[in-house]
């Protein structure tokens, strides 16, 4: 099969798209012709070296990506004939393996996609759809709120941008850039500003008038999220998520001490891994609820797809902030 292997930690050009011999199942397990792949930006940390998600460092050469879906077309022994010739979706946990034209896991892992949902929409909800309840679980937004979705026009803030308007909040969407400021009030977004212009903050208290935000949802730090934080009014919330570091954003997480949330007014907490799990009632009933607010079209994840071949390329584009939504590779 052709799969993308990194054989040595670096720059996106280290990805390269190898012949390797086709995994075999086993017991328990069942083969996916992966349809669709996803890419996340812990993927560029393990490329580049960096401890990423895993717990101990990942041998070389590996073949990244822990998201798939696609149609089983082997089983291992003991495996349920009933898999066979099914769509399904998998998250695949620690164990990467995911740019491929086929990739093994577990059944346990394995969802059937419902009639009408695409793999590429579905890889975009096995992941960051459930990484969206579990943020929710910390700030679930109603008809009273005002909320700031910074990178909104990323595949977690898109989501977050769609739930927040499904549940009649004001929704204030940062962007970078007039392509994506565009794709934000597509997907909802009541005032939408490119937070590269120096006034956004001034902009979005003209629109505001005397009302104050009161969920911050904040995936990138640095001064932006510094004057989003500005905007909050007492009682407000700042959810900070999915850091990825320096290399995709403009600075440090921001977080407050407790005096400082006191003298503001506000709370500010930040989400990790574990507490994202407990908030959203546990890995496998988020996949199951992401996977159906999706196929009944109440969130349509925004999916960008590149080439399995230019998995490097994708990796850039991620990196360089070129990207709408998920990114997912096709073989």
């Amino acid at each position: 099969m052709r799969a993308v292997r990194l054989h040595t930690h670096g720059p996106a050009e280290n990805l390269r798209y190898d012949e390797i011999t086709d995994p075999v199942p086993g017991p328990g397990q069942v083969r996916i012709a992966v349809a669709a792949a996803g890419v996340h930006v812990l993927d560029t940390a393990l490329r580049r070296g960096e401890k990423g998600p895993y717990p101990e460092p990942v041998p070389l050469p590996t073949v990244p990506g822990r998201e798939v879906a696609g149609t089983v077309d082997a089983l291992g022994e003991g495996t349920d004939p009933a898999w066979l010739g099914k769509r399904v979706v998998a998250h695949l946990g620690m164990v990467p393996g995911g740019y491929a034209e086929f990739a093994v896991t577990g059944v346990e892992r394995l969802h059937e996609l419902p009639d009408g949902l695409d793999e590429g929409a579905a890889v975009a909800m096995i992941g960051t759809g459930r990484t969206v309840l579990g943020i929710l679980g910390y700030a679930e937004p109603g008809p009273d709120d005002i909320v700031i979705v910074t990178a909104a026009a990323g595949g977690i803030g898109t989501l977050l941008t769609q739930y927040a308007k499904n549940a009649g909040a004001t929704v204030v969407a940062l962007a970078g850039g007039a392509a994506k400021v565009s794709h934000t009030l597509a997907s909802g977004a009541d005032i939408a500003v490119d937070y590269r212009r120096s006034d956004w903050p001034a902009r979005v208290r003209d629109r505001l008038g005397e009302r104050r935000a009161t969920i911050v949802f904040d995936a990138v730090g640095g001064d932006t999220a510094r004057a989003a934080v500005d905007l909050l009014g007492p009682g407000g919330r700042h959810v900070v998520y999915g850091w990825a570091g320096e290399k995709l954003h403009e600075g440090s997480p921001l977080s407050y001490t407790e005096e400082e949330q006191a003298e503001r007014g506000i709370t500010s907490e930040m989400i990790h891994g574990p507490t994202l799990l407990a908030r959203g009632g546990g890995l496998r009933a988020m996949e199951e609820r992401s996977l159906a607010e999706a196929a009944n079209g109440r969130l349509r994840p925004a999916v960008q797809r590149f080439p399995l071949a230019e998995a490097a390329a994708a990796h850039r584009a991620l990196e360089n902030r070129g990207t709408i939504g998920k990114v997912v590779l096709v073989p």
